[in-house]
């Protein structure tokens, strides 16, 4: 049976969530950018950003009481955001060089 989370955990575990969405999505942007426009500014943003979404895995597998495959599935979801931009990014630039070969 699976067990209730705590009042005070269950609010670390909702802003802990939204973290993670924000965090990640703010990094995926922020790769986008930089890897568009390379600036010191935008890696520095990308890497902190990144780096709150680690800050909320942790928070939010602490305040879960995560383990066994729900640890590693954390671990799994940290691994993905860091290669999911990267991998869209030359999925991007590939599809679009191939569409404009064609084109001319």
């Amino acid at each position: 049976m699976i067990e209730p989370v705590a009042l005070k955990d269950f609010f670390i575990m909702f802003f802990s969530s939204a973290l993670v969405i924000v965090a990640g999505g703010a990094y995926a942007l922020l790769y986008a950018y930089w890897r568009k426009y390379p600036r010191n500014w935008l890696r520095n943003l990308m890497w902190l950003s990144y780096g709150l979404l680690l800050i909320a895995v942790v928070l939010l597998t602490m305040a879960a009481h995560f383990s066994g495959y729900w640890l590693i599935l954390s671990v799994l979801m940290v691994v993905g955001y860091f290669f999911a931009p990267m991998g869209i990014w030359h999925l991007c630039v590939k599809s679009h060089a191939a569409s404009e070969h064609h084109s001319e």
